[in-house]
């Protein structure tokens, strides 16, 4: 029976928290030294990262902003050495070149033949579209959409613009914060491909038991469960 499957982007189709977080390695190595002990500044982070996402959304301009914000409450006012130390740090992220993970293109061209295919991705709606572009991806789905959060309302929106069926509709993703518990709550089913560099925000207990809820590794085996 034909499903529509619904895919998260970052760190799901392609490779993106690995590029934070070599621009947190090289910002903890010129804030933190010798002199601070690295586990709290990147404390300090993440509870930064937490605050400005909510306020500003997502992308590389907010990140390198928290960078900022933490390296200010650590060392003062900050000079222009520092500031290219966070230019220079979010450098790789700017570039945007995307890194597709391993099975991708065959595994959704694949379920492509069998599945109607979304793509629900959330962001800075600029970078978002240009890491699409850039992936090749595209023509695999029958429509894209980009929103700055993935909450419940969101999900059930998605069905009632589309008349998607909640019952024959999957959503797809490594974040059990945004993919796996709001698809859950809005009635879809829901499969988590587990990444290793999930950024830490987007962690929440799994829903182990959920008759809806499956996990898949890697990202190729979801050419057999679909």
């Amino acid at each position: 029976m034909p499903h529509n499957l619904v895919f998260d982007a970052d760190d799901t189709l392609w490779e993106n928290n690995v590029l934070f977080e070599r621009a947190v390695e090289l910002f903890l190595d010129h804030v933190a030294g010798s002199s601070l002990p690295r586990e709290q500044v990147r404390a300090r982070l993440d509870e930064i990262e937490k605050v400005n996402s909510h306020r500003y959304g997502y992308g590389v301009d907010v990140f390198e902003r928290s960078l900022g914000e933490c390296a200010t409450e650590f060392r003062g006012l900050l000079g222009e050495t520092d500031r290219q130390v966070l230019r220079v740090a979010c450098a790789p992220i700017r570039a945007q070149e995307v890194e597709l993970i391993d099975g991708v293109v065959d595994t959704l061209r694949a379920l492509s033949q069998r599945h109607r295919l979304f793509l629900l991705t959330k962001g800075d709606h600029t970078e978002q579209t240009g890491k699409i572009e850039a992936s090749g991806l595209a023509g695999f789905f029958t429509d894209i959409t980009i929103v700055r959060e993935k909450e419940t309302p969101v999900y059930r929106d998605f069905l009632a613009r589309r008349g998607l069926a909640a019952a024959d509709t999957w959503m797809i993703g490594n974040s059990p914060r945004s993919d796996i518990w709001p698809a859950l709550e809005a009635g879809l089913g829901a499969v988590l491909v587990p990444h290793p560099m999930t950024w830490s925000l987007e962690s929440r207990d799994l829903p182990d038991g959920h008759a809806k809820f499956h996990t898949v590794s890697p990202f190729a085996q979801l050419g057999r469960h679909f």
